[in-house]
């Protein structure tokens, strides 16, 4: 029987997934500074062998005759996934894959040396040779998708998204915000102003409290940890979910914020079907369905007043100070122009995003190229918000481990996954009664209930259109976005 090979084949590429996981999450946190060329080599080399069991010429026939067989929905479903997975693997030959992951490992590790140097002119060599594979990996995904380059490179972290659907989307969105953003700075003058932190914040009681946050919220500290990382991420596998944060020990709120955002990611892993976890399937639904489940922590949950009314005893409890309610929510609810996109408020937020997607987009058409970069993001960081960094590159262009990591394509599901998680939320408020007194209690078990039959039980069964629309009753809606922003952050 064809499909019980394709499940056999599942487990052994499961396993080869979860040793390259693990090492990935290994490499940015806990591996020695000397491991690093080594561990590129490794990591290649199991990334060919996943490649070329994966892109096995015997398993289109296994889904061909698979697709004649007697299935159930969820098998059909699965087999559907397998077939879209299998044309995307088979668009890339393993040379390419081996090749592109050692100059991908060896660059991110050269970012995360020269960013705090900011040194640009040390980077550009090794950012060019990534830029030139990706437009390579675009080319070839391209020919075989029947897609434009850039859509082939989105269509690996969100399948279904097209430039020609999300540009008009940010465009408008892009529209709002140069007129909204002056008005909610003009709202936070007229407030009283805001108490800057004041205190020193040692990094192990903000580890504990964030530890503490993480608990609360619903993580499974059986199958996940926390570490430190140059850049925060969710890695690991479901089993074994691995986030990291970074601190600052004059800013508390920068590393907590982080780590709910990345407990919004670990808590989709977590409670992802098991049964499926072998097949494409029973993975998460692209990655502005992730970015969803990781704003809707953040956003919707971590900066709601509500929230608050639990946190701030617990905040105390931890850190050893005493935060007034109409002190901590001022600061939570910041808004300011600043260079650092994860360090960026819920308003300004969406300009870093859509400055990269226009950007990468330049890039992966050979319109621009890495060495112009410097001006091209000072430009627009100019225009967007009124900020410069010609001068400072470890805050423009080597902001981000995206790029040095050769990933193309991921930006646009940041401000898709706000725009979604708006929209979850209002679904949830409508069907899930008193729901902000339960968060002002601590009390997240509604809420992920709903989360969890909603969205993680779902994994890959369904489009991210058809997903969302199932969750929230319509299609993807940017009113409930621009409403949360006017809401929380407007003049009225």
């Amino acid at each position: 029987m064809s499909f019980a090979k394709l499940d056999e084949l599942g487990h052994k590429l499961q396993a080869l997934d979860h040793a390259l996981a693990i090492l990935g999450a290994d490499e940015a946190t806990h591996m020695a500074v000397g491991g690093g060329a080594a561990r590129a080599e490794a990591m290649a080399a199991l990334a060919g062998m996943h490649h070329r069991q994966a892109t096995a010429p015997e398993i289109a026939d296994w889904i061909a005759a698979a697709e004649g067989e007697t299935l159930n929905e969820a098998q059909r479903a699965a087999l559907r996934e397998l077939k879209r997975q299998y044309a995307n693997l088979t668009s890339l030959p393993a040379e390419f894959v081996e090749r592109q992951t050692k100059a991908r490992l060896r660059s991110e590790q050269l970012w995360r040396d020269l960013r705090p140097k900011n040194d640009w002119a040390g980077f550009l060599p090794a950012l060019e040779g990534v830029i030139a594979l990706v437009r390579e990996e675009a080319q070839l995904r391209a020919s075989v998708l029947q897609l434009e380059p850039y859509d082939a490179l989105m269509e690996q972290y969100d399948p279904g998204n097209r430039a020609i659907d999300i540009t008009p989307v940010f465009a408008e969105l892009k529209a709002f915000l140069r007129d909204f953003i002056p008005e909610a700075l003009a709202a936070q003058e007229k407030k009283p102003s805001v108490k800057p932190l004041a205190g020193t914040y040692p990094i192990e009681r903000q580890r504990e409290l964030g530890l503490a946050m993480m608990a609360a919220v619903g993580f499974d500290f059986t199958h996940g940890s926390l570490s430190v990382s140059h850049h925060p991420f969710c890695g690991g596998v479901p089993t074994d979910v691995r986030i990291t944060t970074r601190y600052n020990t004059s800013d508390f709120l920068s590393a907590l914020m982080g780590v709910l955002h990345e407990t919004g990611h670990a808590l989709y892993e977590q409670n992802l079907p098991a049964e499926w976890a072998h097949w494409p399937v029973g993975r998460a639904r692209g990655m502005a369905m992730h970015e969803s489940q990781s704003l809707f922590v953040e956003k919707q949950i971590g900066r709601n007043p509500a929230f608050w009314r639990w946190a701030l005893p617990v905040v105390e409890k931890h850190l050893g100070e005493t935060f007034g309610y109409d002190d901590i929510l001022p600061l939570i609810h910041k808004v300011e122009r600043g260079l650092i996109r994860v360090d960026a408020d819920e308003v300004t937020y969406p300009l870093h995003v859509i400055l990269r997607y226009e950007l990468e987009q330049e890039l992966v058409a050979g319109r621009l190229e890495a060495s112009d970069l410097p001006e091209a993001w000072d430009a627009k960081m100019r225009e967007y918000l009124g900020l410069s960094t010609i001068d400072n590159p470890a805050d423009g262009p080597m902001q981000d481990v995206h790029w040095p990591a050769a990933i193309f394509g991921y930006f646009p599901s940041y401000t898709l996954g706000a725009l979604m998680a708006a929209q979850q939320w209002t679904a949830m408020e409508r069907e899930v009664p008193g729901v902000n007194d339960d968060i002002a209690a601590g009390k997240f078990d509604a809420v992920n209930e709903w989360r969890s039959e909603k969205i993680w039980k779902q994994a890959s069964f369904h489009s991210t259109p058809a997903l969302l629309e199932r969750a929230t009753g319509e299609k993807l809606n940017a009113a409930y976005f621009t409403a949360h922003l006017k809401s929380r952050y407007g003049g009225q």
